[in-house]
């Protein structure tokens, strides 16, 4: 086969992946848009041409909002968090490094549900505070944050350490300072190297969220085996699985774009 055939036939294999992105994300938003209209006070029947399926989408409106909103908060604190947690495992201060491998030892090596666990029924074993439902939401946020920070700590390290040692002596003989030279020259390279582990992550993240059910937070998915359950009916299971299924898709394709757009060196 010549040479230009074969990449005329590579170049239509790579289209598909980004019609399905742009797919994942239009039946995302069409998914989302009972939720919308639930939050607005906007109902309607089965009547009205949606039938059982828009029906379902409303009863799980409210969970797939939570979901979202873990979701997104999840990743705004345990991001940067994880970014200390980096700098304390690589600090010349031994005590500072141990204390960080102890931390990320206990967050990996533990469940994720016995930390919900342990932050939300803590401060009342340990102070007496007493329990309420808000907290429920703050406890999910914090548990979630807290473990992911440790993933996310350890995938940053590995980004650092593989930028070139070489590059650091480059630095200094330019004049940079260790700021300069981590703002400038490592981190950027960081990002670039972290992208793939970190989809990886962000992936997870969205299923985990449905471990929430453990402290009594109402998610998507708690609320789907409520209606199961009130309906005997397993449909809603399905539904809920296809939200998290889509969900999925979308992060895939967003970070995908962004990997690309990082990779400088692409033909």
């Amino acid at each position: 086969m010549p040479l230009y055939e074969f990449g005329d036939i590579m170049k239509n294999i790579k289209k598909p992946s980004k019609n399905k992105g742009i797919i994942a994300i239009a039946v995302m938003a069409t998914l989302l848009v009972p939720s919308l209209m639930t939050a607005c006070g906007v109902s309607a029947e089965a009547s009205d041409g949606f039938g059982w399926f828009f029906n379902v989408i409303v009863q799980l409106s409210d969970g797939m909002l939570a979901s979202l909103e873990l979701f997104a908060l999840t990743l705004l604190f345990s991001m940067p968090l994880g970014l200390l947690i980096c700098f304390a495992r690589r600090s010349r201060f031994k005590i500072v490094e141990l204390i960080a491998k102890f931390y990320i030892s206990i967050m990996r090596g533990t469940p994720l549900m016995l930390q919900l666990l342990v932050v939300y029924f803590g401060p009342y074993f340990v102070f007496k505070v007493p329990l309420s439902t808000e907290y429920r939401f703050y406890a999910a946020i914090i548990g979630f944050s807290l473990n992911y920070a440790a993933y996310f700590a350890e995938i940053y390290r590995a980004g650092i350490e593989a930028v070139p040692g070489g590059q650091y002596e480059a630095a200094k003989v330019l004049g940079y300072t260790r700021r300069q030279t981590f703002m400038k020259i490592v981190f950027p390279q960081m990002v670039r190297h972290i992208l793939p582990p970190v989809t990886n992550e962000v992936i997870t993240l969205v299923k985990d969220t449905s471990l929430a059910f453990a402290i009594a937070f109402v998610e998507m998915f708690t609320l789907a085996k409520q209606i199961s359950a009130s309906e005997s009916n397993i449909m809603p299971l399905f539904v809920a699985g296809l939200f998290y299924y889509i969900f999925n898709l979308v992060v895939s394709f967003v970070m995908g774009q962004i990997e690309k757009k990082m990779n400088y060196y692409s033909a």
